[in-house]
């Protein structure tokens, strides 16, 4: 199963043209998600599926050792990124596939410049990273808290240079592309939530006792900057999505919904590299004469 090309199409931010996060719904898609089929209200099976697909996708991955899969997660708090993780996530190999979430910089990972803590976190060959916020929040909780730059220590001038965001756009999209060029795969994620639904599940949180540990006051805080967060995801996601590093942009009101949408989008990525199984490394006469040397041996077998 895979995701229509319309779906692909309306999630897609086109390289070149505006992310658009003003016009685009946080509820679902306009376009069914496959010729025929059904609408994404009805998601369970589809996830299901997709989770299935994305395992057999895994091993082919890891088989064919070619190309690694990076997926960065960014959204707004409350959005869902640790659930959507969990559960679209939950049916493959943990030994082929590491999360790793990035929170406020150590001193040491301010001791370098900001795309150093991700780059060493880079998945291998064969393996799926996965990138719970990223780099890009030195252009969006940085850009949006401009004080955070006095810890960066950054050469005089350039923390008030008015080139500064532009140049770390410059700087992320030609490491991005290193990366494509080299055998890692990007598909960069924003879960796309409303204000109301954040705010419907920030008072579930506080209302719920056993969610209520999820909840800081430093998410009042942040929810008070709803606007500017969107205003800098949207010039980043502009400037950052280009043809070999698309952003999608997922509708995340409802949860079931966009975790297909994740599933069938992660499926659509690794099929599109095209992989191949290896060939085997005995063949003909010598596979045969393996076969051979292990019946002989007899016994009942094992697991």
């Amino acid at each position: 199963m895979v995701l229509s090309e319309e779906v692909i199409e309306e999630l897609v931010v086109t390289p070149g043209e505006g992310a658009g996060l003003d016009r685009r719904s946080t509820r679902g898609t306009k376009a069914a998600w496959r010729p025929g089929g059904r609408r994404g209200e009805a998601a369970d099976e589809e996830l299901e599926q997709f989770k299935a697909e994305l395992a057999e996708a895994q091993e082919l991955l890891y088989a064919s050792d070619t190309w690694a899969l990076l997926v960065i997660f960014q959204a707004l708090d409350a959005a869902g990124k640790d659930g959507t993780i969990k559960h679209v996530m939950s049916g493959v190999n943990p030994q082929g596939c590491e999360v790793t979430s990035f929170k406020q910089p150590s001193a040491e990972e301010l001791g370098h410049d900001f795309l150093w803590r991700c780059a060493k976190a880079l998945p291998a060959r064969g393996r799926i990273g996965i990138f719970n916020r990223s780099y890009y929040e030195e252009v969006l909780v940085v850009r949006v808290h401009p004080e955070l730059l006095e810890a960066e220590r950054l050469p005089s001038g350039h923390a008030t240079s008015g080139r500064l965001w532009r140049e770390r756009y410059e700087d992320v999209n030609a490491f991005e592309h290193h990366l494509e060029r080299n055998g890692t795969r990007l598909v960069k994620l924003f879960l796309h939530v409303s204000k109301d639904e954040q705010r419907r599940r920030f008072l579930e949180r506080l209302e719920d006792p056993e969610k209520q540990w999820k909840f800081s006051p430093a998410d009042l805080a942040e929810r008070a900057h709803f606007e500017e967060y969107q205003r800098a995801y949207e010039e980043a996601i502009t400037a950052t999505s280009t043809p070999w590093a698309p952003w999608y942009v997922v509708p995340a009101d409802h949860k079931r919904t966009m975790r297909a949408l994740v599933g069938g989008i992660l499926v659509h990525a690794v099929q599109q590299l095209d992989l191949r199984r290896p060939a085997p490394v005995l063949a003909g006469e010598e596979l045969e004469a393996a076969r051979r040397a292990l019946r002989a041996e007899g016994g009942a077998g094992g697991g």
